[in-house]
């Protein structure tokens, strides 16, 4: 789950990865020890929890990966919620998911998120995010327009 490339708008979604430095471009890392991050998430525990469960499919997948083995010890050093269900054993790949989101600039979207293997290189995916409902497609629509220059004015009650 590092990150190795990214458009202008999984930064404007996400987060400014280029302000990142390399070693901590993780969506995994991020979701638990990033607290912005986090409290994007409206169903935080039940993504957390997924990412627990593919981590765990790729460290069995790499058991001998120096940089896994340091990213699990480091959730599990800091933060309850993983070490709790690191020990549950429950394991999963990339798939179709839906997540909620409260962005703090484009307020709340449901977004579908597909992970797309790469051919060339199985330890590879590409995700895309994709408005899952009209409004969620017009929260994004702003988030772009947002993100690509001056910053226009959102209304904190838009329908």
């Amino acid at each position: 789950m590092d990150v190795l490339a990214w458009n202008r708008a999984a930064a404007a979604l996400l987060t400014d990865f280029a302000a990142l430095p390399p070693a901590r471009r993780n969506i995994i890392r991020l979701t638990f020890l990033d607290d912005a991050f986090r409290a994007q998430y409206v169903d935080w525990p039940v993504v957390a929890r997924e990412c627990v469960a593919v981590l765990r499919m790729e460290s069995g997948r790499h058991p001998d990966d120096p940089d896994l083995g340091a990213l699990i010890a480091e959730l599990n050093e800091k933060d309850a919620d993983f070490r709790a269900w690191w020990a549950d054993y429950r394991v999963a790949g990339p798939r179709q998911l839906t997540k909620r989101m409260r962005h703090p600039t484009a307020g709340e979207l449901t977004l579908d998120v597909q992970q797309l293997s790469v051919d060339t290189d199985a330890d590879q995916l590409l995700a895309a995010y994709t408005a899952h409902d009209a409004k969620s497609r017009d929260a994004l629509d702003f988030l772009l327009r947002w993100s690509s220059g001056p910053r226009p004015a959102r209304a904190s009650s838009q329908p």
